[in-house]
């Protein structure tokens, strides 16, 4: 399961009354370690820079798979992204990028989100991540 949903929550949502807020407020609830992640990628574009990433692996499996299921979800990432005002990019199990939307056009996003860019941030010890 990817989020802890609260029971007023879930009866919210099957009426089709549940705000950005609300759901934003359930992942980063659900998923700590993502929230906090995406937390650092967008406190790096306070000081005004269009890209800020993370590159540390996760400490564990459980991490890992919070990670993985905040940016696999395409309701948990646009959730994300709206909250954040950014776009975020996401190359394997632990490496996050956030954009300003005005840069998604930039090099730095094309360059990122390309097929090269992903090969060359692979790694051995990283295959079954």
């Amino acid at each position: 399961m990817s989020l802890d949903v609260p029971a007023a929550l879930l009866e919210r949502a099957s009426s089709g009354e549940v705000t950005d807020a609300e759901f934003v407020a359930c992942v980063r609830d659900s998923l700590p370690y993502a929230w906090q992640v995406i937390s650092e990628v967008a406190a790096g574009l306070a000081d005004g820079a269009d890209f800020a990433d993370h590159a540390t692996p996760p400490p564990s499996e459980t991490e890992r798979g919070q990670l993985l299921r905040a940016l696999a979800s395409d309701a948990i990432r646009g959730g994300l992204e709206r909250h954040f005002g950014m776009k975020l990019a996401f190359q394997n199990c632990h490496r996050v990028a956030a954009f300003r939307p005005a840069a998604v056009d930039s090099a730095a996003y094309r360059d990122f989100i390309s097929p090269t860019g992903q090969l060359l941030n692979q790694t051995p010890e990283l295959r079954d991540c």
